[in-house]
């Protein structure tokens, strides 16, 4: 969105020089990139040929493993579709266990004595002073109860910790996050998909309570390429619209920048509105129409889809099912030591990236 300011006369291509550049370094590193598409051209020449020059015999065997190839795949995609639909029925058994711990986070529920034992098994490790601090802090504790419900910050401490999820909360996402209370699944076995459901207090940001993300699969080998079928794949995603109130949108912002007339020397602001980063942008992601064909999606629009299931599909088969770990960082000891002996194996001189940050608790 422009302002009126924006309507300039005079802005036509002939006010704009051109100018003939030389290939910067970063342009000679994207031809480079190339290279490995072009061999794999030149491989897939080679095979064509190679096979081209077969007897018509072997040809014909040769058409005849493709055909039970086939067969092979549309019993693998059916598989994969009883696998899903296992997990929505077992998915059904956890679900009074995620309420239940949504009632102790939220303070809704005091768990008894009973239900709290757990042998807290770092606490041996801890430094003589910070036991000495925690002991101090529980008798004071029991002196005068602080009249604190649940687990503060349980969800945005786990967006803390998780580094996919840190990466894209913005300082000023934090306020917002502080009112989710939960995280919820939804398992749906026709048509394939799932759904994430974000559970919001009241709060001066939105006036949704829940926003959801939707995820629709299809787990059936496309008729012109079967073999490049590897299981369910997402199609399409979608998220609700969040009701922001005036002012409190932070997904976009005003930018506001002086520009001068080549040739008459006017300066005239220009303002705009543009999209500004944020978890919540998480909630409109990319879409490709319905008609497009595959090999015409744009690469990046490409990768921007390919990024929002990984981390659509990472909250659902992670986060919510063990996000006690989380909180607390055990669950990112895990994922941190998965990666490095990932990095490990592709260059000893490289650390591995961890999927969780430093735990703050």
């Amino acid at each position: 969105m422009t302002t009126e300011h924006d309507q300039s006369v005079g802005d036509c291509p002939d006010d704009l020089e051109s100018v003939e550049e030389e290939e910067t370094g970063q342009e000679i590193a994207n031809k480079l990139l190339e290279f490995p598409n072009v061999l794999s051209a030149l491989q897939s020449q080679r095979n064509a040929e190679m096979l081209a020059l077969l007897p018509a015999a072997v040809k014909r065997r040769i058409k005849a493993l493709k055909k039970l190839q086939l067969e092979a795949t549309h019993i693998e995609a059916k598989f994969y579709k009883e696998v899903h639909d296992l997990e929505c029925k077992y998915h059904k058994l956890y679900v009074p266990l995620y309420e239940k711990r949504n009632t102790i986070v939220t303070g809704a529920y005091e768990p008894t004595e009973e239900e709290s034992q757990w042998p807290s098994d770092d606490e041996e490790e801890l430094p003589a002073a910070l036991k000495e601090k925690i002991k101090l802090e529980e008798e004071k504790e029991k002196k005068d109860p602080k009249d604190e419900k649940g687990i503060p910050d349980f969800w945005l401490t786990i967006f803390r910790n998780v580094g996919l999820l840190s990466e894209m909360v913005q300082p000023y996402d934090v306020p917002i996050l502080k009112h989710l209370t939960d995280i919820k699944t939804i398992c749906k076995e026709d048509p394939m998909s799932f759904t994430l459901e974000f559970h919001f207090s009241p709060n001066e940001f939105f006036t949704n309570t829940v926003l959801t993300k939707e995820y629709e699969m299809k787990c059936v080998p496309e008729e012109d390429d079967p073999f490049s079928f590897e299981g369910p794949e997402i199609y399409k995603c979608t998220g609700s619209t969040i009701n922001w109130n005036k002012g409190k949108n932070v997904t976009l912002k005003t930018v506001k920048k002086k520009q001068k007339h080549k040739s008459r020397g006017v300066v005239r602001t220009v303002t705009k509105t543009v999209q500004n980063d944020s978890f919540f942008n998480f909630f409109t992601p990319p879409t490709i129409p319905e008609d497009t064909k595959e090999e015409d999606v744009d690469e990046d629009l490409r990768n921007l889809l390919t990024t929002d299931f990984e981390i659509g599909h990472y909250i659902r088969e992670r986060i919510v099912p063990r996000a006690v770990l989380f909180f607390t960082g055990e669950g990112c000891e895990d994922e941190e030591d998965y990666e490095e002996e990932e990095e490990e194996e592709d260059d000893d001189d490289e650390e591995g990236d961890s999927d969780c940050k430093d735990n703050p608790k």
